[in-house]
């Protein structure tokens, strides 16, 4: 397993060392991240700063997951390392991604790459050694053209211009050479036939070999006329084979399509000029349909990036006008006409409609928008919006106009996000992928030693060489493990596709696999199980005080507090009530932390807990009423006493109640194989144990402190092995980290869920997380399926190519065959449809 070193200055200015509680949280965070072997403070120092230091195997994680990590407890990487997403056209198939990936990390400064084949590049790198600018030129070398920069971190723009300048020209004019007119590729990408020149190419290599054929077999026709054709087929059907062996030998790489090529010269030197002609058009036509059906996944995720419009309405000065929605900035006001897309994130602050935000949450039903309460309000990062009020970019209008206040700029927006986080995920390996390439690199020196010593077969049995040669061939091509470094990336692109189209995101391989494997899940209660507000639930008159007259005074009071509970009871209080005035209190006081006490028509009302009775006076609460608060508070309630002067009046209880949805969810996870269910919540036992019991929970531990949860996830993880945490990804985020999956709500409002969890469920709807769990499981089912044929296809044709049952061309049959096979099967992820 490979690691990395780096040692990260440590920005905190007070105390700057392994005892400053940000470094041990940061440190905490990251020893227990799946993918981080070692966490430590350096004993070495850089201008008098200590240095952080730690091993991680790039391939479970990534540096810009560990900077999200470091950055919300004070620690800053990018002054060191710098990362870039970038998208590229001219990668051609998985083992082009690897060599890529090769090439990129033999660059100076690059400390990690890793490079899908859907054409997402992933680059961490040494700032004082390298910049993106440089990297590029390595890009361009490679045959690649930039479409796009994902995600960039910006270098110094002199240090850029003085260092790679003259690099950037002479590519520039060398790129320029083939670019055809109006087109946005080279000619090193496609041909005169543009990018479907190898599908042609391959289509005019098949009517040869046809006509060449069917020629052999007519009286009369000369041998070289058909000859003439199967050399025509060599050409059109070996172009691009020839091409890319080329480049991979100047490389000292001998890769799949270099073994094609030396069969195919093979067959045409025993005079098999069909049987290579064969192999050729059967090879190359199988390349391009394979890129056609990569290219149906990559056109899912490409499709996010298309649901922002490209302008916006910008009312300004009473007018409104049309502009670049690049140009919008914090507080502009844009307006939304009916049925069409919403062009940034913000606020209604005018106008009410229904919005479609199926594209950014999978929600399939339209919800209902109102404009917050004061439209000339700041809104910061840190504002409660109601989710009634806020709107996101590239969601859909309903049949009236909106005003929407800008929230953030397009390049920050939710969608951006999503997007720039769904193309990091086509980057990070799967543990089935990890386990593939391991197994090629064995496994293709293996095969050719033995096509070498197949070569001297003659000298064991009694044949001719031109049969130990052809069957040796016949080998090279049964054994090509074309299938096997294709099947695991193909079914990742498609699940991580899928699941964004259904508002879920998931970065990466990893996370995609491990979800389906899980029987444990631990949930956050406040706001994940529950609806994170609490609800009026009993209003219990005493001693011949009417219902309504209790709300009135309780009300009346508690109007005046600014506390959660007291907000609760005056919503809750006001719709009971209804047409009922509330009279008005004064000379709000807080009783000793446990209560309120104010005046109310010339009555003292005191409204509190237990405790504040007990040390408020002697006028004590009787058993009776103990014993009805003490009922309550054990069926999860909090409870609160109210008296008027020196009279008992009434007990109010509140509670956060469940969502709706939460128990049928509950149950349809134990239908899908989920054996624990454990809530984790800062509530006392007897509150956790009530909500437990009322949603079908397995387990349910109370009274737990932020960093109580960590631990109880790591306590999770020795008994379960593997457990997600699934909360809100902001207070849950500490616990996520240590867990083997960690899944945030509701992240489409939240940019910290987005950055700690390694998957987000877009909406705040916890019904999501079957459909996460069972695209996962549909994806490790088709993984495991694209695995066995593979495996199975080669440990087939090898024992039968080596006996003489399969000769070349129905070797290259089978072979192409089952590319295609476990290409089209991953795609069938891109139909999954949640239950």
């Amino acid at each position: 397993m490979e690691k990395l070193k780096i040692e990260i200055p440590l920005l905190l200015p007070e105390v700057p060392d392994e005892k400053d509680r940000c470094v041990r949280e940061l440190m905490d965070r990251l020893q227990g991240r799946e993918g981080i072997e070692s966490v430590h403070v350096s004993t070495r120092q850089e201008d008098g700063v200590p240095q952080l230091c730690f091993h991680y195997n790039p391939e479970e994680i990534s540096m810009a997951r560990i900077e999200a990590l470091a950055r919300q407890t004070g620690a800053s990487l990018t002054e060191k390392v710098g990362h870039s997403l970038l998208a590229v056209d001219g990668i051609r198939h998985v083992r082009h991604a690897r060599h890529l990936e090769q090439a990129l990390r033999l660059s100076e400064g690059v400390l990690q790459a890793s490079v899908a084949p859907s054409g997402m590049v992933r680059l961490e790198f040494d700032r004082s050694s390298t910049n993106e600018a440089e990297i590029n030129v390595v890009l361009r070398r490679e045959g690649l053209s930039i479409a796009n920069t994902a995600v960039s971190t910006q270098d110094d723009a002199s240090q850029t211009v003085e260092r790679v300048a003259g690099a950037e020209a002479a590519e520039h004019e060398r790129l320029k050479k083939k670019v055809e007119p109006d087109s946005d590729h080279t000619h090193e990408h496609g041909g005169i036939f543009g990018r479907n020149t190898e599908l042609f190419f391959s289509i005019i290599c098949g009517a040869l070999l046809g006509m060449g054929f069917g020629l052999s077999f007519v009286e009369g026709v000369a041998d070289w006329v058909s000859l003439s054709l199967y050399v025509g087929a060599y050409f059109f059907g070996g172009f691009f084979t020839a091409k890319e062996a080329i480049e991979e030998i100047s490389r000292k790489n001998f890769e799949i399509d270099f073994l094609m090529l030396v069969a195919a010269i093979g067959a045409a030197i025993l005079g098999e000029w069909a049987e290579g002609a064969l192999l050729l058009f059967l090879f190359s036509m199988g390349h391009a349909l394979e890129h056609y059906a990569m290219n149906k996944a990559r056109k899912s995720i490409a499709a996010l990036a298309e649901l922002a419009p490209k302008t916006a309405l910008l009312k300004r000065n009473g007018k409104t006008e049309e502009v670049g929605i690049e140009t919008l900035r914090l507080g502009d006001v844009i307006v939304v006409k009916p049925n069409s897309k919403i062009s940034a994130d913000g606020v209604v602050v005018k106008g009410g409609s229904s919005v479609n935000q199926a594209p950014i949450t999978g929600e399939s039903v339209p919800v209902d928008k109102l404009p917050v309460e004061d439209p000339e309000l700041d809104f910061g990062p840190d504002s409660e919006i109601r989710a009634e009020s806020r709107v996101f970019s590239g969601t859909i209008n309903g049949n009236n106009t909106l005003e929407i206040k800008v929230l953030k700029e397009a390049k920050d927006s939710t969608l951006s996000r999503l997007v720039q986080l769904v193309n990091e995920a086509q980057t990070q390996k799967s543990p089935t992928q990890r386990f593939t390439d391991k197994f090629e690199k064995y496994f293709v020196p293996s095969v050719l030693l033995l096509v070498v010593l197949l070569n001297f077969a003659f000298l064991v049995v009694d044949e001719p060489f031109r049969e130990s040669f052809y069957r040796a061939m016949a080998v090279l091509v049964a054994a090509s493990p074309c299938a096997l470094a294709i099947s695991t990336p193909s079914a990742v692109l498609s699940g991580v596709a899928r699941a964004a189209r259904g508002g879920v995101l998931i970065k990466g391989g990893r996370p995609l696999e491990d979800l389906g494997v899980l029987t444990a899940l631990a949930f956050d209660k406040t706001g994940t199980l529950t609806e994170g507000k609490p609800k009026l639930t009993h209003v219990i008159p005493i001693n011949n005080m009417q219902e309504h007259d209790l709300l009135k005074k309780a009300v009346a009071v508690e109007a005046l507090s600014n506390h959660p509970l007291a907000k609760a009871i005056v919503r809750d209080g006001e719709e009971r009530l209804r047409d009922i005035p509330v009279p008005n209190a004064e000379d709000l006081e807080a009783v000793l932390g446990k209560g309120i006490k104010a005046s109310l028509e010339g009555n003292k009302i005191y409204i509190g807990n237990l405790e504040l009775f007990e040390e408020l006076d002697a006028v004590k609460p009787g058993q009776d009423l103990i014993d009805k608060v003490q009922t309550l508070e054990a069926e999860g309630n909090t409870t609160m006493l109210v008296r008027e002067n020196d009279r008992y009046i009434g007990i109010l209880a509140l509670m956060d109640t469940p969502r709706a949805a939460a128990k049928a969810t509950l149950e349809e996870l134990k239908k899908i194989g989920i054996k624990r269910m454990i809530m984790l919540t800062g509530d006392n036992q007897k509150v956790a144990e009530a909500v437990a019991k009322q949603i079908g929970l397995t387990d349910a531990w109370g009274s737990l402190l932020p960093e109580e949860k960590v631990e109880a996830i790591k306590k999770l993880r020795q008994q379960e092995s593997k457990v997600a945490m699934v909360g809100d990804g902001v207070n849950d985020a500490p616990a996520m980290a240590n867990s083997t999956v960690g899944v945030a709500m509701g992240a489409a409002g939240s940019d910290v869920a987005l950055e700690t969890a390694d998957i987000a469920l877009m909406s705040d709807k916890l019904e999501n997380l079957p459909f996460a769990i069972g695209l996962s499981r549909k994806s490790r089912s088709i993984i495991k399926q694209n695995l066995w044929v593979s495996l199975g296809i080669v440990a087939v044709l090898i024992p039968s190519t080596i006996l003489g049952l399969a000769n070349i061309g129905v070797a290259v049959l089978i072979h192409e065959g089952s590319t295609l096979l476990v290409v089209f099967n991953a795609l069938r992820l891109l139909a999954y449809k949640k239950k």
